[in-house]
């Protein structure tokens, strides 16, 4: 008799992300939730996945039927990942600022890929967003999830990614830091909690010259956060604070993470550079988490081939008191699973 596998799918493993304690020398406990370890290898699995189901649902998009998306590349990587398991065609466009590997991922997995100038303005003719407005109007039963307007990216994280992190902390988690893009995650985790708990502090990162946080709006370096669409996928009243980033203190940041065991992508580079920050205002008592996005091996040619310099100041803020890196993550604390 043959055993029956307990997952049919890849697909079923999106989600149940594990929740590890860091090291780091600041007075709360701090967390972070590893979105690296699913399938596709970011947390936008969660959000592609939720997305074509319900298109698949209402009938947006039909048996053998073509997703089109503009990305800067893991929300595409995720598409590209479910459309070759269930037969779709995809194609992606993305700014020119994506790293050589994700746009390399995105061709594995049999993606078409357009890579666009990356404009200040999302709404220039030759953005990203554009293209892939122009590619879905011209081929025939497209279905594009269109991330920064779909309510349904706010609803995946409202609907698993919110329970997940309020169960895995028993409830204790007093502040969340996360990246903020198309703002699903943060708003869509922010709702759910704060229903837990309205005490709970919401904090996003986003990229300094962004749409939101800028009054002149230019071109970044950084991926995976940046606030460029003001739609209904921000909820405001889920959010208590989004503070910038520059690209230097994100990629700095980063780098040192791996240099002490932790090889994140640059928007959890960002998000840690913030919340260390943000952590000396708090005491033992509270619980921070944060969301480490994807993995820094989607941008190793982009870390570590650039010049950026990594300085005395950020590499302090990273070590321990008796100033040496912690290299390795301590053992999980009773509730984390």
């Amino acid at each position: 008799m043959k055993t029956r596998p307990k997952y049919q799918s890849i697909l079923e493993k999106i989600g149940n992300t594990p929740l590890v304690s860091l090291p780091f020398d600041v007075p709360p406990t701090l967390l972070a939730k590893l979105e690296y370890l699913n399938p596709g290898g970011s947390i936008k699995d969660r959000s592609a996945l939720f997305m074509i189901e319900k298109a698949e649902e209402d009938g947006s998009l039909k048996q053998y039927g073509t997703i089109i998306e503009a990305s800067s590349g893991n929300q595409g990587i995720a598409l590209a990942m479910i459309g070759a398991i269930k037969g779709y065609k995809v194609i992606i466009t993305v700014p020119d600022r994506t790293s050589i590997e994700k746009i390399t991922t995105l061709k594995a997995y049999g993606a078409k890929v357009y890579i666009c100038p990356d404009t200040d303005d999302l709404g220039d003719q030759n953005s990203y967003h554009s293209k892939a407005r122009q590619l879905y109007e011209q081929t025939p039963g497209a279905f594009m999830p269109n991330q920064y307007f779909n309510i349904a990216n706010p609803l995946a994280h409202y609907s698993k990614t919110g329970p997940e992190i309020w169960r895995q902390t028993s409830g204790s988690i007093t502040h969340l830091v996360v990246g903020a893009g198309s703002c699903g995650t943060i708003s869509g985790v922010g709702r759910f909690l704060k229903e837990q708990n309205p005490a709970i502090k919401i904090i996003g990162v986003d990229a300094e010259t962004s749409v939101y946080s800028c009054k002149n709006p230019k071109a970044y370096d950084v991926e995976g956060l940046g606030i460029d669409v003001i739609s209904d996928t921000l909820d405001r009243e889920a959010i208590d604070e989004i503070i910038p980033i520059s690209d230097d203190d994100a990629f700095r940041s980063t780098r040192i993470l791996a240099s002490q065991g932790y090889l994140v992508g640059i928007s959890s580079g960002a998000v840690m550079h913030v919340a260390l920050s943000y952590a000396k205002k708090l005491d033992k008592k509270d619980v921070m988490v944060v969301i480490f996005g994807d993995s820094g091996r989607a941008y190793l040619s982009k870390l570590f081939a650039s010049t950026r310099p990594v300085t005395p100041s950020i590499r302090t803020e990273m070590t321990t008191t008796d100033e040496q890196p912690r290299a390795s993550l301590q053992q999980s604390q009773e509730g984390v699973v």
